[in-house]
C-alpha cells in the first residue's frame, strides 16, 4: 500500500490570515523571536511569552481553513492510513477542515501544558490566566504547548517513520529553514514542492548555489490555497 508523506509549514495557513514571522508584515516586526519563542526568553520573562501566545490564540479564533486545508482533509478521508500529515504549524485549521490524524511537530496553540506532570489540555482560544492550574495535578507551573527554540520536539520521531513508510514526499509552504526538506526530498524518487516563490537552499553551513525546488521532482509555484485542486489531483493519481 502506497503512502504519502505531507509536511506543511507556515505557508499553508498564511492565506487564512495567520501571520508568519518571515513575511514582510510578519511577527518579527513586532517581536524579537528569541524573546518570545526560546527557552531563554521563557526563563527571562514568562509574562511576556504568555501574553504573546495568548494573543496568537485569540487571533486564531476567527480564522478559517483555506482550500489547501480542505484538500488535505479530503485526501485523508479518501485514503485512510495512507497519508502522513505532519505540520510545523501550531494552529488547528487542518482539524477544522476535517483532518483527524495530524501530527503537530511543534505543538499546539490551543493547548496548555503542565511543567510538573506533563498533562496537556485544550483551552480553546481563551487566554491563559495568571492563576492557571493544571487540572491533573493542580500545579501552577503551566505554560503554552508550543515547542520553543532550545528544547526538544518529541514529535520529530515521526519524521523518519514517515520517510521509511512513504513513496511520495510533499512539502507545502515551508522554506526548509527549520526542517531540512531538501535532505528529505533526496530520499524519495517522487516529490512535490508547493511554494509561491523560489528560494535558495540554505543550511546551517551557509547558502548553496541551487534553489530548493531543484531537488524536487515537481515544483508547483503557487500559494498553498491556489495549488489545492492541482495538488489533490496529483496525489490522487499517485495513490489510485
Amino acid at each position: 500500500m502506497r503512502k504519502v508523506m505531507i509536511l506543511s509549514g507556515a505557508g499553508l495557513s498564511a492565506e487564512s490570515g495567520i501571520r508568519t514571522f518571515r513575511d514582510h508584515d510578519g511577527l518579527w516586526e513586532e517581536y524579537d523571536v528569541m524573546q518570545v519563542c526560546s527557552t531563554e526568553g521563557w526563563q527571562a520573562d514568562r509574562g511576556l511569552v504568555t501574553r504573546f501566545y495568548n494573543a496568537r490564540r485569540k487571533d486564531l479564533a476567527d480564522k478559517k481553513p483555506n482550500p489547501a486545508h480542505y484538500a488535505l482533509a479530503n485526501l485523508e478521508k479518501r485514503y485512510p492510513g495512507q497519508i502522513w500529515n505532519l505540520t510545523q504549524n501550531v494552529d488547528d485549521l487542518l482539524e477544522r477542515a476535517g483532518c483527524q490524524n495530524v501530527i503537530h511537530l511543534h505543538g499546539t496553540l490551543r493547548d496548555l501544558r503542565c511543567e510538573a506532570c506533563g498533562h496537556v489540555w485544550d483551552v480553546g482560544y481563551r487566554a491563559q490566566t495568571d492563576d492557571e492550574r493544571c487540572p491533573a495535578c493542580d500545579s501552577n507551573r503551566v505554560r503554552h504547548n508550543v515547542v520553543m527554540f532550545g528544547e526538544p520536539a518529541p514529535a520529530y520521531r515521526f519524521i523518519q517513520q514517515a520517510i521509511d513508510e512513504s513513496s511520495l514526499f510533499v512539502a507545502i509552504g515551508t522554506s526548509g529553514q527549520v526542517i531540512d526538506i531538501v535532505s528529505i526530498a533526496t530520499e524519495f524518487a517522487h516529490s512535490i514542492l508547493v511554494n509561491p516563490k523560489r528560494e535558495m537552499y540554505v543550511t546551517m553551513f551557509g547558502s548553496h548555489e541551487r534553489y530548493i525546488d531543484e531537488y524536487f521532482e515537481t515544483f508547483i509555484q503557487k500559494k498553498a490555497g491556489e495549488s489545492a485542486q492541482e495538488l489533490e489531483k496529483m496525489i490522487d493519481d499517485f495513490l489510485a
